[in-house]
């Protein structure tokens, strides 16, 4: 090996040692901080103690708060997943004209005019309608804004089930909604799966539309939560926010773990005709 390949493959595995520090020195914090009697905002070998685990716990909006995100996480992605599987699968098979510029528009308007730039609008429509403080509109609103991408990215894995598949069901008397729920939606299961997931932890860490449209305290996700930990003077609370951000990161973790190692994800449809 010569020199200038030796120097190469060092300061490859140096980037490549530094870019893992960058992401493994915040996991390694979150796994110990909860547990150091003294936490800080530094990395350290931690003075076991469980007393910021039941401080923690005895917050009055700690658990309360976890159970907001996760009420308004599930109606989120169960509305998302729906619409998608169902406007995907119209889209899939159904010629409509401008079909594919109707998709790339509603996937460009999602990007660029994003939750900041429509908080106004969307404020004055939700309080119009009743839904301040409402968990369900604050799903809804943030299932609104995850939909174009959703069926954008689920419509090419109903494009890649064959279309004997339906053909035979329907010589057998099924209805098209049997065909949709009975043949192309267990084909396309790793793209429901990859949806879900996705939906799960765009809405489980989405903190804006929370922050504007659910004022109070004990209706209020997590991610909100998180923002008002302090203690009394003012300070971050480094007792309970590491106990926290923990107890939060735990669905998540736990949701892809087990879509993943059922279904795997891709970005694409699996099988061709």
């Amino acid at each position: 090996m010569s020199p200038l390949m030796m120097v190469r493959r060092i300061g490859f595995y140096v980037v490549i040692a530094v870019l893992m520090a960058f992401f493994a020195i915040p996991m390694l914090w979150l796994a110990s901080a909860p547990f150091d009697s003294k936490p800080g905002l530094g990395l350290r070998w931690p003075d076991w103690t469980l007393d910021n685990v039941k401080t923690t716990l005895e917050h009055p909006y700690a658990l309360t708060s976890l159970w907001n995100s996760l009420v308004i996480c599930v109606v989120a992605t169960v509305i998302t997943a729906t619409f998608a599987a169902l406007a995907a699968y119209a889209l899939s098979r159904v010629r409509i004209p401008g079909r594919d510029l109707m998709l790339y528009v509603l996937l460009l308007l999602s990007s660029v005019v994003t939750g900041t730039a429509a908080m106004v609008p969307i404020f004055v429509m939700m309080f119009q309608l009743g839904l301040i403080n409402s968990q369900f509109g604050t799903a809804l609103v943030i299932a609104g804004g995850m939909l174009p991408a959703a069926i954008f990215i689920l419509k090419d894995f109903v494009d890649s089930v064959p279309r004997s598949y339906e053909e035979s069901a329907r010589v057998f008397g099924a209805s098209p909604f049997q065909v949709l729920t009975h043949v192309v939606l267990p084909v396309a299961r790793p793209g429901i799966a990859t949806i879900l997931v996705w939906a799960f932890v765009n809405a489980w860490g989405n903190f804006l539309l929370p922050f504007l449209l659910i004022r109070e305290v004990g209706k209020q996700p997590g991610a909100v939560l998180l923002r008002t930990l302090q203690d009394e003077g003012g300070s971050v609370n480094l007792t309970v926010i590491p106990v926290f951000s923990l107890l939060y990161s735990i669905p998540v973790v736990v949701l892809y773990v087990l879509v993943s190692k059922r279904y795997g994800f891709r970005f694409h449809g699996g099988i061709k005709s």
